[in-house]
């Protein structure tokens, strides 16, 4: 399901890069400062586990990562298609906004695309279940988890207030292919 495709950021209608190759999304991506991993759960995991569950599956990459880049507040995330705030919240991150602190998500299921805005690029990059992506602090994107939003995904951030969007004004998000459409 992860697909990245590279558009250039004036032509939504042309691609760079259409790739679901795992080693050239993560040299793509890298290439403006973001990272792209694969994790594999320790243990399997039941549909029905809880926050904890989920943690302690992940431990090992969980304690790599914030003992390589300080993240002290890990957590777990989800929106199921019968949320009734589902709308809300999918209208929240579509516009394009940066954060002062890293924005670190693993995807445990389900799917969400980030759009990047960068080198004068636009990267869609389509998450999901074992997905890893951390976007540098600074970095212009937007985010969309789709008209029926299923996702389980724990976030990693130094601190809270880090991750609130600083919305840049810019309506390039409205000129790209929303989650359906990249999804379908």
């Amino acid at each position: 399901m992860t697909r990245l495709t590279v558009y250039p950021e004036g032509d939504p209608a042309a691609r760079d890069l259409d790739t679901s190759e795992e080693q050239r999304i993560a040299a793509a991506l890298q290439t403006i400062g973001v990272r792209f991993e694969r994790w594999r759960a320790a243990q399997p995991l039941p549909p029905d586990a809880d926050d904890t569950a989920v943690m302690q599956a992940y431990r090992a990459d969980i304690e790599r990562l914030r003992a390589e880049r300080g993240y002290r507040a890990v957590d777990v995330v989800r929106c199921l298609p019968d949320n009734p705030a589902r709308q809300e919240m999918r209208g929240k991150f579509l516009d394009e906004h940066v954060h002062d602190d890293d924005e670190v998500r693993f995807f445990v299921e389900g799917a969400g695309a980030f759009y990047l805005r960068a080198a004068g690029k636009v990267h869609v990059l389509l998450c999901g279940r074992g997905d890893l992506l951390s976007v540098p602090a600074g970095t212009r994107h937007w985010f969309d988890m789709g008209p029926a939003p299923y996702f389980t995904a724990i976030r990693l951030f130094t601190t809270p207030a880090g991750w609130v969007a600083r919305f840049t004004g810019d309506k390039i998000a409205q000129r790209f292919p929303a989650f359906e459409n990249v999804a379908a």
